[in-house]
C-alpha cells in the first residue's frame, strides 16, 4: 500500500513538472478560467554572443510577468513560429521577438496572425521583429501594432537615448527618467495620423544618426530634414476593434534588461495589450543578476566578454 502511495505521488510531481517544462517551451496548458495568457514567440538565434537573444529575452519577459502580476499564464516558444496553432488557445497577447526584414518569423503566417488579430488578441513587437517588407505585410503590422520599421524611410543607429518625459499612459506607469544606449530604430512608418498610436519612448537622437547615406537603413532625405525633432522609439496603439498593439524598437543589448525602466516599459507594454490592468508603480520585477542574463543564451559566452563591463554598467542601474 505505501509502495503504492509513493509511486502515485512520484507520478503527480512528473505530470506537474512537465506542465511547467511546457508552458515555458512551446506546449499549452489547459485554460485557467480568469487567467490571462500571454504567448511568446522566440526567433531563431541570430546575432553574436549577447545580442538579439530572442530566447533568453522572452524566458527573462515571461518569468518576471509571472512573479509580479497575478493570474498570468505565459507560454514561450523558441526557434521560430509555432507549427501547433493550438498554442494560441485562449491566448490574450502574442509577443514576438525575432529576426526581421525578410526572415520576420511572421512573414509566412500573415493571415493566421490576421485572424487572431480579429479575435482582439493583443500584439507586441521587440527590436528588429518590427521590420518587415514593404506592401502587405508592413500594411497589417502598421494596422496590428501602429508603426512598422519600413527600409528606405527608417533607420537602424545606435545610439545613447535620453528619456525625460512619458505620456499620461498605462504603459508609463512606474517609469521613471532613464537613460540607455541601444540599438534604438526610428522614423518607423505610422498609421495615417496615428490613428489610436500613443508615442511611449521619445527622444531627440545625436545628429550624427541622421547623416547616413541614402540606404535601406542608413538614411535618406526625410529623416535628415527632422533635425532636432524628437523620434519615437515605443509605442502603443488601440486598434478600431478594440485591439490593442505595442511596438518597441531597443534591446539589441540583452544586458539592458538589467535597467528597471527600460524593463518595466517592456513588461507595462505586455500587460497592456493582454488587457491587464498595469499597477499604479508598474509591473513589478526584480533586477536580474549577470548570472540570470547569461542563462539560455543562444551561443557560447566568447574567451575574450569583458564581464567587469557588464557588471559595472547593472551596478550603475540599481
Amino acid at each position: 500500500m505505501q509502495r503504492a502511495l509513493k509511486l502515485a505521488a512520484l507520478l503527480s510531481v512528473l505530470m506537474s513538472a512537465q506542465i511547467v517544462i511546457a508552458a515555458d517551451e512551446g506546449g499549452a496548458r489547459p485554460g485557467s478560467g480568469d487567467k490571462k495568457k500571454i504567448v511568446f514567440i522566440a526567433g531563431t538565434p541570430s546575432h553574436g554572443y549577447g545580442d538579439h537573444e530572442h530566447r533568453a529575452g522572452c524566458l527573462l519577459l515571461a518569468k518576471c510577468l509571472r512573479e509580479g502580476l497575478p493570474n498570468v499564464e505565459t507560454v514561450v516558444h523558441s526557434n521560430g513560429w509555432p507549427k501547433d496553432a493550438k498554442i494560441f488557445d485562449g491566448a490574450d497577447a502574442i509577443v514576438v521577438f525575432s529576426s526581421g526584414g525578410g526572415g520576420n518569423v511572421m512573414l509566412p503566417h500573415l493571415d493566421q496572425i490576421d485572424k487572431l488579430m480579429k479575435q482582439g488578441i493583443g500584439l507586441a513587437c521587440l527590436h528588429f521583429t518590427v521590420e518587415i517588407p514593404k506592401g502587405r505585410a508592413g500594411d497589417l503590422l502598421k494596422d496590428w501594432i501602429g508603426g512598422y520599421f519600413e527600409t528606405y524611410w527608417s533607420v537602424n543607429p545606435t545610439w545613447t537615448a535620453k528619456f525625460t518625459k512619458f505620456p499620461d499612459h498605462p504603459i508609463a506607469r512606474g517609469v521613471k527618467p532613464f537613460t540607455v544606449s541601444d540599438e534604438w530604430y526610428y522614423h518607423m512608418r505610422f498609421v495615417d495620423h496615428m490613428q489610436g498610436v500613443t508615442p511611449i519612448l521619445s527622444a531627440v537622437p545625436p545628429e550624427s544618426t541622421r547623416q547616413g547615406p541614402d540606404g535601406p537603413y542608413s538614411g535618406n532625405p526625410a529623416v535628415r530634414a527632422r533635425k532636432g525633432m524628437a523620434e519615437h522609439v515605443a509605442w502603443a496603439r488601440v486598434r478600431p476593434d478594440g485591439g490593442r498593439g505595442f511596438g518597441f524598437t531597443g534591446v539589441h543589448f540583452h544586458w539592458n534588461w538589467a535597467n528597471r525602466d527600460f524593463r518595466t516599459v517592456v513588461l507595462n507594454g505586455i500587460a497592456w495589450i493582454a488587457k491587464i490592468d498595469v499597477p499604479q508603480g508598474g509591473v513589478p520585477s526584480q533586477n536580474p543578476t549577470l548570472e540570470e542574463l547569461e542563462a539560455n543564451q543562444d551561443k557560447p559566452q566568447p574567451a575574450n566578454f569583458d564581464r567587469q563591463r557588464i557588471e559595472k554598467m547593472i551596478e550603475q542601474w540599481k
